[in-house]
């Protein structure tokens, strides 16, 4: 999805969400709670569905192997990425191998995280970052193509 349909999406859902808490808060200031219980019944968050211990286990582990799964899968990209970053930096060491152990580092402390929510936006925030790093890659070799086909031109 490109960038600018992105942002298109999210300034439609934070309308949204203004919209409805609009309409909730004039909901709440007409139809007020009558009791104390009612007030709490209305402002406290619930437990949705009570699940044996069992059960809960089971859906964590379900979320940790996708996450896992995705993870394995951006780290693959990752490595198969780099293999285009064949120039030295300063030290002489080849971008390809700085690029590979950042991600290994990036992915081992990252590796005990529980909390879903941190290792979505972690998956997310890493798979942005191969394709933005893929994307500036692309252009650049296409600067250089061109430069190299204008200096080539003129000593014909």
């Amino acid at each position: 999805m490109s960038t600018t349909m992105q942002q298109k999406c999210r300034g439609l859902a934070i309308l949204v969400s203004r919209y409805d808490a609009v309409s909730r808060q004039r909901r709440f200031l007409h139809n007020g709670p009558d009791t104390l219980e009612e007030l709490l019944d209305r402002h406290v968050v619930k437990k949705e569905k009570s699940l044996d211990d069992d059960e809960e286990e089971l859906l964590t582990r379900r979320r940790l192997t996708s996450n896992r799964r995705e993870a394995l899968s951006l780290y693959r990209d990752i490595l198969r990425a780099t293999r285009f970053f064949l120039w030295p930096d300063s030290r002489g060491v080849l971008w390809r191998d700085i690029l590979r152990d950042n991600a290994r580092k990036e992915f081992e402390a990252a590796r005990f995280e529980k909390d879903p929510e941190i290792v979505t936006r972690l998956l997310i925030g890493g798979r942005d970052a191969v394709e933005s790093a893929l994307e500036k890659l692309v252009e650049k070799q296409k600067q250089q193509i061109e430069k190299e086909r204008g200096c080539g031109g003129n000593q014909r």
